[in-house]
C-alpha cells in the first residue's frame, strides 16, 4: 500500500461533524479497510473532535480543529487537534466508577481507547492538544 496523508480542518461546531466523519469514511474506504475498521476509526475520531470542539476549544467559534489521516503498510493514525490550552489526563474521572456510570458524559476518550490499539495526548506547536489514535495493521499472509 502507498502511504496516504491527508488533512481536514474544520470551523468548532459540532454541525461539521458529519463533515468529519465521512473525511474519515470514504478516505478508509477508498483504502480498502474492512467497515468494522472503518466504523471503529470514524467513532473514536467523532468522540476525540466532540471533546476538542466542546472541551479544548471551549465551544469557542473563533477556532478550529484539524484533523490528520495517515496510512501506510503497518498503521492507520489520526490526529485530532484542538486550540485550546491542554488538559490533565489523570483528572478525568473514570467513567467505570459507581458515581460516574449513570453520567451522560465523560466516555469520549473511554469509547476511543476501546475501539483502537492506541491512543496518546499531546501538543501540536501553534495549536492546542493532539490526541493521537493508531489501529495496527496486521499482516494476514502466513509465514509458515
Amino acid at each position: 500500500m502507498n502511504k496516504l496523508k491527508k488533512e481536514l480542518t474544520i470551523p468548532n461546531s459540532q454541525k461539521h461533524l458529519p463533515e468529519a466523519d465521512d473525511f474519515i469514511e470514504s478516505h478508509l474506504t477508498e483504502a480498502g479497510f474492512e467497515k468494522s475498521i472503518v466504523y471503529d476509526i470514524a467513532i473514536s475520531t467523532t468522540e476525540l473532535i466532540n471533546n476538542a470542539i466542546l472541551h479544548g476549544n471551549k465551544g469557542d467559534s473563533t477556532r478550529e480543529v484539524k484533523i490528520r489521516l495517515s496510512i501506510d503498510d503497518k498503521k492507520i493514525e489520526v490526529d485530532v487537534i484542538d486550540q485550546g490550552s491542554g488538559f490533565d489526563l489523570a483528572s478525568i474521572p473514570d467513567p467505570l466508577a459507581e458515581e460516574n456510570l449513570l453520567k451522560e458524559v465523560g466516555r469520549g476518550i473511554f469509547i476511543a481507547r476501546s475501539l483502537v490499539d492506541k491512543l496518546d495526548f499531546g501538543s501540536e506547536p501553534g495549536w492546542g492538544t493532539k490526541a493521537t489514535l493508531t489501529k495496527y495493521l496486521i499482516e494476514t499472509t502466513s509465514s509458515r
